[in-house]
């Protein structure tokens, strides 16, 4: 059985993963490190998701790098243009050589007595099983099932003789020209497989329980094509236009929850400009509050638009059950279809799925609260990457990324082996680590397993940037609710000899 150690171990090669090598390469943490990917690819999501139109749901400006610029003019990007930018991130920094393909985390154990985590793989060509050996854990899987999406099991769905697909597991070369398709689903990916489908499809009928909220942006940012053109050189612009979204992120947010009636009949009023007042604002009204859920958005407008031209249309009610050629609705009015997406949602899981112990004692992450959205408590040396749920992933990606390559070179400096959060019984709510805020139905599902908020700082999860960069990147690093330790006699690094580069 083959056995590797490396002083930091990151688990997936996606944004998160490669953010989390980067930094510990620009901190210069002289920490040796290497990355397990189980798909064959770099990109994690976007190497997943393969439908047509897959595109990111935020800005580019915020959803790409702090420290390495996008350079593209689309504010919502390409789920191919998204995956090259993480490739291109990777190699820049030299991380590709240091990403073992093919290896899926099966379980991890932290010892004590021996100050590190252990790590099982299974090879997904071979079956074969190797071990990893680090003195630091870094999961960076996101908190989805790669495997399998949420997929409710649907009545008759037997009889159907057309095909059933999940977003997830899109068959390559899967034909859509001339056929009827129905999405279910009226989240992101659904707004965003509708328009692009419908330009070949006989017609696209997008089928949702409830509506949700949905704003048009500009296909492109207009200030930085402009600043292109002017020659502005595409590290300002890149930074100018960080720092304006960040701002804009925030405020429309804040908006929402606090000013829920008007944002709500702004937002209706930007649907009914795109659409004309003959709409039937019944399939674009949810009953909820602004940001309740995740707000929807679409670039250059381009669901309304199919909707506008008559290739795509929206039908709000239930799946009664699933015949032959289509599908029956409550209401007794049957949608023929030659194929059905079901576009309802995901599975949450923690670690991508990995068994986590400590000790020998099974780590069971809803009993655990988060540190600074980072670590969780009683868990020595793991850090868990977890991004916003009302802004862009990677915002609190970079900036955790960040917080733990200066953690480990401050660990190095004191001579410290270990470090462990550790929370009182004050410290602990029963609120998810996602919050109460969303009533999205995958945070709802994911709340058996992912790891609880506290009550107070450090263990209160703010979903703010602002408050998190203050936090995370300009606190400094001694907390009295971490505790650090050695498990040898090692020497604070400028005393050591034998420091390892990062290889």
């Amino acid at each position: 059985m083959e056995q590797r150690h490396v002083d930091v171990l990151i688990i997936g090669a996606g944004l998160s993963g490669i953010s989390a090598a980067c930094h510990l390469i620009r901190e210069n943490a002289g920490r040796t490190y290497a990355v397990l990917e189980r798909r064959t690819g770099i990109g994690g999501t976007w190497d997943l998701f393969r439908y047509p139109g897959i595109r990111s749901d935020s800005d580019m400006y915020t959803f790409g790098y702090r420290f390495r610029p996008w350079t593209g003019t689309k504010i919502l990007a390409d789920g191919t243009d998204i995956r090259r930018y993480v490739q291109e991130t990777a190699e820049e920094y030299g991380v590709t050589e240091h990403i073992r393909f093919g290896r899926r985390a099966v379980r991890a154990n932290w010892s004590s007595g021996e100050g590190r985590w252990t790590v099982e793989t299974r090879d997904e060509t071979t079956g074969e099983t190797e071990v990893h050996t680090c003195a630091f854990l870094v999961n960076a899987t996101g908190y989805y099932d790669y495997d399998h999406g949420h997929r409710p099991d649907f009545p008759g769905e037997e009889r159907f003789g057309g095909t059933l697909v999940h977003p997830q597991q899109w068959p390559e070369g899967l034909d859509h020209r001339g056929k009827r398709v129905v999405v279910v689903g009226s989240g992101a990916t659904a707004i965003t497989l509708v328009p692009s489908m419908a330009e070949d499809a006989a017609h696209v009928t997008m089928l949702q329980r409830s509506p949700t909220y949905i704003m048009s942006l500009p296909r492109h940012d207009p200030l930085g094509v402009l600043l292109r053109k002017l020659g502005v050189p595409a590290g300002p612009v890149h930074r100018l236009g960080r720092s304006r979204n960040i701002a804009l992120q925030r405020a429309l947010y804040a908006l929402c929850r606090t000013a829920p009636g008007v944002m709500r009949r702004v937002l209706l009023a930007g649907v009914r400009a795109q659409l004309g007042k003959s709409v039937d604002m019944r399939h674009f009204t949810p009953s909820y509050k602004p940001w309740d859920q995740r707000l929807c958005v679409v670039p250059g407008g381009d669901l309304f638009k199919a909707l506008k031209s008559g290739r795509a249309s929206v039908v709000t009610d239930h799946i009664d059950t699933f015949t032959e050629n289509g599908i029956v609705l409550r209401s007794g009015e049957e949608i023929p279809a030659d194929i059905v997406v079901t576009a309802t949602g995901l599975r949450v899981q923690i670690a991508g799925g990995a068994e986590l112990r400590v000790d020998g004692r099974p780590v069971t992450t809803r009993d655990h609260v988060v540190y600074k959205g980072v670590m969780l408590d009683g868990v020595p040396n793991l850090a868990v990457i977890l991004g916003y749920t009302n802004a862009s992933w990677t915002l609190k990606a970079d900036l955790a990324s960040e917080y733990i390559a200066k953690l480990l070179a401050h660990m190095d400096r004191r001579g410290f082996t270990h470090v462990t959060p550790v929370a009182g019984d004050a410290d602990r709510a029963a609120e998810s680590a996602m919050g109460d805020s969303l009533t999205s139905g995958y945070i709802a599902r994911g709340d058996a397993v992912m790891p609880r908020q506290g009550t107070r700082a450090p263990w209160r999860i703010r979903n703010n940037y602002y408050s998190d960069r203050r936090a995370l990147r300009r606190s400094p690093i001694d907390d009295p609710a971490l505790r650090f330790g050695r498990t040898d006699a090692a020497a604070p690094r400028e005393d050591r000899q034998d420091s390892a580069p990062v290889v």
